[in-house]
């Protein structure tokens, strides 16, 4: 017997497969590219589009000028990033609450709760200023701002719709992306402009929000529930 318990023979015996190691490829690191995308918001939200620059950014996020151009090319390639990250978080806690088995009086509430506290925070509200502020020099901004694809939020809405119509639980929709977005809006009836434009300084508190969702599902059952 050899020593540490070992075979004696040592062909016998199969060997890991040793995996590469060393940095990510240039751009590929997704810390860094987060830690970036944290710095530029903290400096896009203080300062605003037009008058932040490279240099803000590079220094907010504790990166050389070499280094941010490696991920991203411009302001505006920056910008888009931020946005895209935003939706992607909170179609993702939209796409878990329509994924539980929740009534559908209370699946709607939840969907309106999250939708309403995200568009009427103070990151949303400052990011969709500054792209109406950059709408008529950069529209590309804007079609990043509305673009939406098969996992938006109007998108995954329709879908639950559509459920609840086969379940029986809804009546029969000829646009049921039309109707997720009245939805919506009528969970933002009476808040989202205020915010938008100064009118209302902070976000509404959790109450206000849960009582315009009540009144939006209330009316929303009432128009297409069986």
């Amino acid at each position: 017997m050899t020593e540490f318990g070992d075979s004696a023979d040592s062909t016998s015996v199969a060997k890991p497969e040793c995996q590469p190691f060393g940095r990510p490829a240039a751009g590929e690191d997704p810390i860094k590219r987060e830690q970036i995308l944290d710095g530029a918001q903290c400096i896009f939200m203080r300062m605003g589009f037009d008058a932040a620059s490279m240099n803000d950014i590079t220094r907010e996020a504790g990166v050389s000028k070499g280094t941010l151009y490696v991920y991203f090319k411009n302001k505006e390639d920056l910008f888009a990033a931020i946005i895209t990250r935003q939706k992607l978080a909170i179609y993702a806690l939209l796409e878990d609450l329509l994924a539980k088995k929740l009534s559908l009086e209370e699946t709607l509430y939840q969907f309106g709760v999250i939708l309403a506290t995200h568009l009427l925070s103070e990151k949303a509200i400052r990011g969709q200023r500054i792209v109406i502020g950059v709408i008529d020099r950069m529209p590309e901004l804007a079609n990043t701002f509305f673009a939406h694809g098969p996992n938006s939020g109007p998108n995954m809405f329709a879908n639950y719709l559509h459920k609840q119509v086969e379940l029986g639980k809804l009546k029969p929709m000829d646009d049921a992306v039309l109707i997720s977005r009245q939805f919506g809006d009528l969970c933002l009836a009476g808040l989202f402009r205020p915010r938008l434009f100064g009118e209302m300084k902070e976000p509404p508190p959790a109450e206000r929000i849960e009582k315009n969702v009540e009144t939006a599902v209330r009316l929303f059952m009432n128009a297409y529930g069986r």
